[in-house]
């Protein structure tokens, strides 16, 4: 067995629209299919960073992963910057884990149109 290390794991998602149950929801699919894919449970999260686009302030998406009962990782919402021409109705996570994974296996998750953010590293995400 390895030993056990910190990893950063990426992942993003888009909505339609902005409403709460919409980010809430998204989110929740965003932080299943990060942790699902890279065997890590919620004891194994050290933290998340999410970020949203300036088009979305219906809610927190931090919101989600208490609503999950993940009530014991410390989470942190911030704004993205508003670079002309990005992508919009975006959430996006940062998602440190604790894992025996080394980093060239981490699987990051870009789901919907965020998978434009990262076409190398979305080909396998649903």
């Amino acid at each position: 067995m390895g030993c056990s290390v910190v990893r950063g794991v990426r992942g993003a998602i888009t909505v339609s629209q902005n409403s709460k149950e919409e980010i809430l929801q998204a989110t929740k699919e965003l932080l299943i299919n990060m942790a699902n894919a890279n065997q890590a449970s919620v004891t194994d999260i050290a933290g998340i960073i999410f970020s949203v686009t300036p088009d979305l302030n219906a809610a927190f998406p931090a919101a989600a992963a208490r609503e999950m009962g993940w009530v014991h990782v410390p989470l942190f919402d911030t704004l993205e910057i508003d670079v002309p021409g990005a992508l919009r109705k975006c959430i996006r996570a940062l998602m440190f884990i604790n894992t025996e994974l080394a980093q060239s296996e981490i699987k990051h998750i870009y789901l919907r149109e965020a998978r434009q953010l990262r076409p190398d590293l979305s080909a396998n995400n649903t």
